[in-house]
């Protein structure tokens, strides 16, 4: 789960994580204000997205007086905010970030996420703050300096103290930026964190270091057990058909294709959605419908597949070990029978009471393409798109 950077600032702050002074505002009046009590020459106002790269779409802007943040805040609150990470229709700002300017001396990137190789927390810095991440592991894969964490023990010490070393920090600073490190760490842990980013994390002149900007990422797994996270959920920032797959508990990610794809298991969705890719077109999502599920189960999944309106064609890929085929083709037919078809389907049922499921789906006389493999099955409904060679060219 994601949250905006005011609330992942706001769950630093908690630990001990020092950021700029500042408060959330939802009109340009209200950030008038903000900046006026907050004082000083300069002051910041920031757009409220579920996206990086928010100050190359004019999403950041520095206000040199109360009147001139209102005015920032006016042109920004309800537009359609664009950025790399956000697709060509944007996200809609609805709340700014008002917040102190800072006499800035370095900037440093800082992050906390979960080294799967390692199975072990890592924690990465750069000298390189402010800039992506990902563009300087490319072009300066020696500008990054790791530490991981014990599992058990978590961050030593000894181990944050390594890493402000490796930046080239001494005395007070290096004490310091280890303090932290340290104090990030536990933010990360304590709130079953997937990352943890301060990008940049900057020096002042001063010689004071603050978050300045913040991006926090949660285990949806782990929510049970923090209900104050999950009350900062923004239902406005999610794709409404994902946001409608959690309800129903469906592993779903829309993506930019044009072949739906329902599936039963992530590794066969992965394949599912490589093979589509090889036959010439692209997958409109990823979709798990889970080992254990159920007729209303599926049926939910396939009124959710359908209701987008980029798919041309679906897929169905079920394997059935764990889930029974004959299950599957019920909630199909359940959704079917209520939904109105208006593309191809193409079903490829394996293992289970897989001669069930077909004799289900004859005697329903629904229209299916029924494929004969994966390789078959994907090649059956690229030819059931309606411009097959385009998409494969442009995408």
């Amino acid at each position: 789960m994601k949250i905006h950077e005011f609330q992942a600032k706001e769950i630093l702050r908690r630990h001990g994580v020092p950021t700029p002074r500042g408060r959330i505002a939802r009109t340009p009046e209200e950030a008038g204000q903000i900046a006026g009590e907050l004082g000083g020459e300069v002051s910041v106002v920031k757009a409220q997205i579920h996206a990086g790269g928010r100050g190359k779409g004019g999403g950041i802007r520095l206000a040199r007086s109360a009147a001139e943040a209102a005015a920032h805040a006016r042109a920004m609150l309800g537009m359609p905010l664009v950025t790399h990470q956000t697709g060509p229709a944007g996200r809609t700002v609805r709340k700014v970030l008002v917040e102190e300017g800072l006499d800035i001396d370095r900037e440093f990137y800082l992050a906390v996420t979960l080294d799967r190789a390692a199975a072990a927390p890592v924690v990465i810095a750069s000298l390189d703050g402010g800039v992506e991440i990902e563009k300087v592991a490319a072009e300066r894969p020696d500008a990054i300096r790791k530490v991981w964490a014990d599992p058990l023990l978590g961050l030593s010490p000894f181990r944050a103290r390594r890493l402000a070393f490796g930046l080239g920090l001494e005395g007070k600073t290096a004490g310091r930026f280890a303090g932290f490190v340290t104090a990030l760490f536990e933010a990360f842990l304590t709130n079953d964190g997937s990352l943890a980013e301060i990008n940049p994390l900057v020096l002042t002149r001063a010689g004071d270091l603050l978050a300045l900007d913040a991006k926090m990422t949660f285990d949806d797994n782990a929510l049970f057990r923090h209900p104050d996270l999950r009350a900062l959920r923004d239902l406005d920032e999610e794709d409404p058909l994902e946001t409608e797959a959690s309800r129903h508990d469906l592993s779903y990610i829309k993506l930019a294709g044009s072949v739906g794809c329902m599936v039963n298991g992530a590794g066969l969705a992965m394949a599912t959605m490589d093979i589509i890719k090889l036959a010439g077109a692209m997958p409109a999502n990823f979709l798990d419908v889970g080992g254990g599920t159920d007729p209303g189960k599926v049926a939910s999944a396939f009124r959710i597949l359908t209701s987008d309106a980029d798919v041309q064609a679906v897929l169905i890929n079920i394997f059935g070990g764990i889930v029974r085929c004959d299950r599957v083709a019920a909630g199909v037919i359940q959704a079917l029978q209520s939904v109105r078809l208006r593309v191809p389907v193409v079903v490829r049922l394996e293992g289970t009471n897989a001669r069930e499921a077909a004799r289900m789906l004859e005697e329903s006389t629904l229209e299916f393409v029924v494929a004969q493999g994966m390789e078959d099955a994907a090649e059956k409904v690229v030819a059931a798109l309606p411009r097959r060679a385009p998409e494969g060219e442009a995408r």
